[in-house]
């Protein structure tokens, strides 16, 4: 297939890394966003592109779309990747944190698409990948503010979806499940700086030990995600939604099938 022109954002690490390479492998031409450039090298040694950019950043996100455009002509697929995690209590969680949380993972995304819809509708061609997560379909307790934009990403998607169709241009969800990246490493300290000490200290240290003993489950590379972000790439007809990586359709299946109460009573169970 002919290459196509890809701008994958949080590609310094994780997710976002594994599929800015995955997609220079299958041929396509490749620019990496992020604001640790200094580790996008292996990107560039790839015969990527690295663009230095914080998708909170308005300057940043017109400078990269121009910079690409100047270059190219056109962006044929965004991959909107760049994301972050938060942990604690609602009451605890400052709302200012739950703020700059949207901002990345929602808003930055949002911002991105509106800059290359206008060149993706003239051409009546393009995709945008929003990688979600199976937490964008349902929620834990300790997490509800990454919950919440996940959810709002999901929900983002499907209008943007309904909206752009009609002028050629696809939107798809790819939802990781269980994924080896950098964010678990932060969650149980979060648990217990917000909320260790507090009113919620017991269902915080719960939580906080249910997330260090991630490090003895099996969990995907982050190149499983890649791949399926090149299936939804280069598919003709792209699914709407790709949930991938560890147990991610069972666990979305356990959550949609388990009644409210019932999940409620699981997911918040101490000792």
């Amino acid at each position: 297939m002919a290459a196509r022109i890809c701008l994958v954002t949080g590609a310094s690490s994780g997710i976002g890394h594994a599929t800015a390479l995955e997609l220079l492998r299958a041929g396509h031409v490749v620019y990496g966003a992020a604001r640790r450039v200094e580790r996008m090298e292996a990107v560039r040694a790839a015969g990527g592109h690295v663009l230095e950019m914080d998708v909170t950043s308005e300057a940043d996100a017109e400078r990269a779309v121009r910079t690409i455009l100047g270059e190219r002509g056109r962006v044929d697929v965004l991959v909107n990747n760049a994301g972050a995690g938060l942990h604690g209590a609602i009451e605890d969680v400052p709302v200012e944190r739950a703020r700059r949380l949207f901002e990345v993972n929602l808003f930055g995304a949002a911002r991105l698409t509106q800059l290359v819809l206008p060149g993706m509708r003239e051409r009546r061609s393009g995709r945008i990948v929003n990688v979600s997560s199976i937490a964008g379909r349902f929620s834990l307790p300790m997490v509800a503010w990454y919950h919440a934009s996940k959810h709002a990403l999901e929900a983002f998607s499907d209008a943007l979806r309904q909206e752009v169709r009609p002028f050629g241009v696809e939107v798809v969800v790819v939802e990781p499940g269980l994924v080896r990246t950098e964010f678990e490493r932060e969650a149980a300290r979060e648990l217990r700086a917000f909320s260790g000490g507090g009113a919620y200290r017991r269902l915080a240290e719960a939580m906080a030990r249910r997330s260090e003993g991630l490090a003895t489950v099996r969990m995907s590379d982050p190149a499983v995600v890649a791949r399926t972000i090149r299936r939804a790439v280069e598919a003709p007809r792209p699914r709407l939604r790709y949930p991938t990586g560890h147990l991610a359709r069972p666990l979305l299946a356990f959550a949609a099938l388990t009644p409210d109460r019932l999940f409620d009573r699981l997911v918040t169970r101490i000792g």
